[in-house]
């Protein structure tokens, strides 16, 4: 035996492959499987992960990388049933993009720092053959949730230098666009057109402060998200143990039981 099958990590990349073949051949669920059936279960996969690494949950996270694992696989599996690429394939082709992508590493190319290399990753990506993104914006899926993609928007531009000298003149901005949205908001008849317009600029000036404070603002939210949960979770145990109803309770006493679980922590 070679040291390359010695190696646990080919054996089990191996043991699913055959897995995956033995699926496909024989159980009638994995036959039905398309491209497109699998799409919506891989989003709610890499949702769970995601929800395990906000948990940090690493045990969590190992299951959750297993059945991300095995979508790649699958999809593998159909592109090769259709003769279009196979597993093989899609490994070289993201080898073979990080060898280009890296020229630091595996060519001449001196980097000063980490914005250096994403400057270049930027550039290198629009020069390669085959790229049918062409733009330097045109890598960003428009299906991404909204702030998520004017996150990745934000680190393209940067990318190619297109972004503020420091985080001082980014909450200048910040600034002017919540007041230019407290102003429209003022107006005697509000237009809900421009107010939404205002609105869509304080927020993506916030998620680009965000970014000078190297804070990702997705993470921040959900975890917003979750710790109000848990609050109001506290909130409605509290009161029904104490035998109140949330439509008899004033804002007053809600108030009171959402400072305990503040103060408790959660």
């Amino acid at each position: 035996m070679t040291e390359q099958e010695k190696d646990p990590r080919l054996l089990a990349f191996n043991r699913l492959l055959d897995i995956m073949d033995d699926l496909r051949e024989q159980c009638p669920w994995d036959r039905k499987q398309t491209m497109d059936t699998l799409r919506y279960l891989t989003i709610e996969e890499t949702y769970e992960l995601s929800d395990a690494i906000l948990e940090k949950d690493m045990e969590e996270v190992r299951k959750e990388l297993g059945d991300l694992m095995l979508h790649l696989v699958f999809y593998a599996k159909i592109g090769s049933e259709k003769q279009a690429f196979d597993i093989t394939d899609v490994l070289n082709g993201i080898c073979d993009k990080l060898i280009e992508r890296h020229p630091h590493i595996y060519g001449d190319v001196e980097v000063q720092d980490e914005e250096e290399v994403k400057r270049n990753w930027e550039l290198i990506k629009l020069k390669e053959k085959g790229n049918k993104k062409k733009t330097i914006l045109g890598g960003v899926p428009k299906s991404l949730p909204a702030m998520v993609k004017a996150t990745r928007i934000q680190e393209k531009a940067r990318g190619v230098g297109f972004d503020w000298d420091n985080k001082e003149d980014v909450w200048n901005k910040v600034e002017e666009e919540i007041q230019e949205f407290k102003e429209e908001c003022a107006q005697p008849e509000v237009s809900m057109e421009k107010a939404q317009d205002e609105f869509g600029d304080v927020l993506f000036s916030l998620i680009n402060y965000a970014r000078f404070m190297n804070i990702d603002p997705e993470t921040a939210l959900e975890l917003t998200n979750k710790k109000f949960i848990r609050r109001f979770n506290y909130l409605e145990e509290k009161a029904t143990a104490d035998g109140k109803a949330f439509g008899e309770m004033t804002l007053n006493e809600m108030d009171a039981y959402w400072n305990e679980a503040k103060k408790k922590g959660l």
